[in-house]
């Protein structure tokens, strides 16, 4: 059962298209990461799969409705960013209780056992809170609410590494033990990626790709060698990134279809072969024709 979908999918701000023509779906049960450089439009699709936005053309449906003003996809959803807005007359505790009234699969030992661990104070309000502390309790409320569709868009936003690592830790758990959909917007992937089943990857608002993270370990080989013994295996492919190394040496990104025979020959002609991990192959999947012909360095020097 797919509880996204997404065809053609496009919003538009006076002219300028946050979403292109964006298809995709995402099934029931899944932890999936989005990804994208700033801009990339993450932002935008979680809060049109949420209802807080309209899309300005093309199709969208969670849970078979469209989530603009849908009382359904309110009740079944959460949507925890950090800019999210709780009443500042409550203190803690009592947007906790409110939480528990709201959403229908609210987990209240949950709630409480994530409050007390992170040392928060049934009398402290959201709007005092550091920007780290903040985010934690942001957390807890998109935890403990156990949503069908569970929306998370930068949620470790002002956390330190050890905050962040309990966050990725409490959320595999959870999302074990109590199966829902979770779409987690991250620039963070190398620290999340063990915890997520599909990467979508985003670039101007188009959808680069929509894979498992075990084929995105696997899409691409890079290749360090002369420029002239590189170039004879990839004459008829498109890298994906290329930076040089001194007079005559390069570095290659490139899709990883070669056969074994290819790669033992690409060896004894002195090329060295490596692995690429998921975060640097969306980097440069996602970085401009000018970051793909050259290097930083280039433009320093």
């Amino acid at each position: 059962m797919n509880i996204v979908e997404c065809r053609e999918l496009t919003k538009a701000y006076r002219g300028f298209r946050a979403l292109d023509q964006l298809t995709f779906t995402i099934e029931e049960n899944k932890l999936v990461g989005l990804v994208g450089r700033n801009g990339a439009g993450k932002t935008t699709l979680m809060k049109i799969l949420s209802g807080l936005l309209k899309e300005t053309s093309g199709e969208v449906k969670v849970f078979s409705h469209r989530p603009f003003n849908s009382l359904l996809v309110s009740a079944n959803s959460i949507f925890i960013d950090d800019q999210i807005n709780f009443p500042t007359t409550l203190s803690l505790a009592e947007i906790l209780e409110e939480a528990g009234r709201f959403y229908k699969h609210w987990n209240e030992d949950l709630a409480w056992h994530l409050f007390d661990y992170f040392g928060f104070h049934t009398k402290e309000y959201h709007k005092n809170l550091s920007k780290g502390k903040e985010s934690t309790f942001n957390m807890i409320v998109g935890l403990a609410a156990r949503c069908p569709l569970t929306i998370f868009d930068e949620p470790t936003t002002g956390m330190d590494a050890a905050v962040r690592k309990d966050f990725y830790r409490i959320l595999l758990k959870d999302y074990l033990a109590y199966p829902r959909t979770i779409l987690l917007s991250t620039h963070h992937l190398e620290e999340v990626e063990d915890q997520l089943e599909d990467v979508l990857l985003l670039d101007r608002g188009k959808k680069v790709l929509h894979m498992s993270i075990e084929e995105l370990r696997d899409y691409a080989i890079g290749l360090k060698g002369k420029r002239e013994v590189i170039a004879s295996f990839i004459a008829d492919r498109h890298p994906i990134y290329s930076e040089p190394f001194g007079m005559d040496d390069e570095y290659i990104v490139t899709k990883n279809d070669f056969s074994q025979e290819e790669q033992q020959e690409m060896k004894r002609e002195g090329i060295q072969l490596s692995g690429v991990s998921a975060s640097d192959l969306c980097i440069y999947l996602t970085a401009s024709k000018a970051q793909k012909g050259g290097s930083l360095d280039d433009i320093l020097n």
